[in-house]
């Protein structure tokens, strides 16, 4: 997909090694190169250039080198990174990790093709985000509202349900009555995750509205590095050629920073913390960088990555890094997990630091804000209670006491705990939310204005 003026062409495959191949004798190659395979049957392969050393070059065949002749190869250096087409022919698609149809239908082509890895953006016309990206989900919709042009991780613990509310998100998520379309890229699936992702995701995928691309475990390492660059890319001529909202869920950004580290292994670099390459921070940057606003464009790049923490650890690089350049975070609990409850999302460690900028009057609803004020404010409260009724027994505890550990319970039960295919509309969590809310005296609901609890709650005694 690159100009043809500018592939080199090589016949000194020196040796194949696992999906590896070397070439020797090239000049002017350099890394990250996309290189075309051609074998003596006339099949055509593809490649990315792991490393270059003097004249030799090692390339990653995407396809794998089994069935390959060394004296009968030939292999074409590009010049430039991958390119790949862009337009709205990716919407209801189904692809691999690299962009190729995995759905039976053909190859997916546009009007022109650009680089995976994007062209920067300007910073001086950027615009903030705003307006809200509902998911229909309660917890995030009523206290860490999702913003269009936002950048919002999930921090997960390994063995939790992030997957399924990361297809539970890509399948109910709405942005207003403008064009909104999903782009699901999965990173590193097991076979029976990437079933579960098109199950979930058919019903929308038929509508036209979402472009999948699925890389599973046993793809090329090489191919877990292209896969979110591929999917920010569509992205980004969905949203700012054909006007479109697009929000991207990228699950599971671990498993994309472990193939970075081993493709950094390979390439015989000096390792930083825990192995993972000193670059760690800057090539997340430029992913999670990709989404936004552009000023006189009418369209918008929300982008939700899915990460699990090793060993629970939220220092760990990954999810470090991770939120030192995103605008918050979305936490799972364990302990809410084994208590059963979906999605386990620990409200008062989560955070939406833009969220003010898509909810309230205008955008939501003008209780939002202080509800959700109220009901964390509330939610800590009950925590701090819950701690002193371990200490001194629920019995001892006053009557006011006794009432915010009936809040916790509501909240967590009425308001957190949803099936994982029930979308629930911002009306019907706001309410939820006030039911929970008026478990406590007014007395206590001092975040709320008198104004709103008489309207919305109860009247003064």
């Amino acid at each position: 997909m690159t100009g043809a003026d500018r592939w080199i062409e090589y016949g000194g495959v020196r040796e194949l090694r696992g999906p590896l191949a070397v070439v020797a004798g090239v000049a002017g190659v350099g890394w990250d190169e996309y290189v075309s395979i051609s074998l003596a049957d006339g099949t055509q392969r593809h490649g990315l250039v792991l490393d270059v050393h003097d004249d030799v070059a090692v390339v990653q065949v995407l396809e794998g080198t089994s069935g390959m002749d060394i004296s009968r190869t030939r292999i074409r250096f590009s010049g430039e990174p991958m390119r790949v087409a862009v337009g709205t022919g990716w919407l209801g698609r189904t692809c691999n990790g690299r962009g190729e149809p995995i759905d039976g239908g053909p190859p997916v082509t546009g009007a022109r093709t650009v680089s995976v890895n994007g062209d920067p953006l300007n910073p001086v016309r950027r615009e903030p985000p705003s307006e809200p990206v509902l998911t229909g989900v309660s917890v995030l919709d009523g206290l860490t509202t999702l913003v269009r042009g936002q950048k919002l991780p999930v921090f997960s613990l390994p063995g939790l349900p992030h997957l399924k509310l990361a297809c539970q998100i890509a399948a109910q998520a709405t942005s207003g009555d403008e064009p909104f379309s999903v782009v699901f890229a999965g990173i590193g699936l097991t076979h029976g995750d990437a079933a579960y992702v098109r199950d979930t995701l058919e019903s929308r995928s038929a509508a036209g509205e979402l472009v999948m691309l699925l890389n599973v475990a046993n793809d090329p390492v090489i191919e877990r590095i292209l896969t979110p660059r591929i999917a920010l890319t569509v992205a980004e001529h969905l949203a700012f050629d054909a006007g479109r909202h697009v929000l991207v869920v990228l699950s599971d950004m671990t498993s994309y920073a472990e193939a970075l580290r081993q493709v950094s292994a390979a390439r015989g670099e000096i390792p930083a913390r825990r192995a993972y390459p000193g670059y760690l921070y800057s090539d997340l940057a430029s992913l999670y960088e990709r989404c936004g606003r552009i000023a006189g464009e009418a369209g918008s790049v929300t982008v939700l990555p899915v990460l699990t923490m090793p060993g629970g650890d939220i220092t760990h690089p990954v999810p470090d890094l991770t939120g030192y350049i995103t605008e918050g975070q979305i936490i799972f609990s364990g302990q809410l997990h084994l208590s059963g409850i979906y999605p386990p999302v620990d409200a008062l460690s989560s955070l939406s630091r833009l969220m003010r900028r898509g909810a309230g009057p205008g955008r939501t609803r003008e209780d939002h804000l202080p509800l959700a004020a109220q009901l964390l404010a509330a939610l800590a409260k009950a925590r701090q209670v819950r701690e002193l009724a371990e200490l001194i027994g629920t019995e001892a505890l006053t009557p006011t006491d006794r009432s915010y550990l009936f809040f916790q319970d509501g909240f967590i039960r009425e308001l957190v705990d949803q099936h994982p295919d029930e979308a629930r509309s911002l009306t019907d969590t706001l309410t939820r939310g006030w039911e929970v809310a008026l478990r406590l005296a007014r007395s206590e609901l001092s975040m709320l204005p008198a104004e709103l609890l008489d309207r919305y709650g109860k009247p003064a005694d």
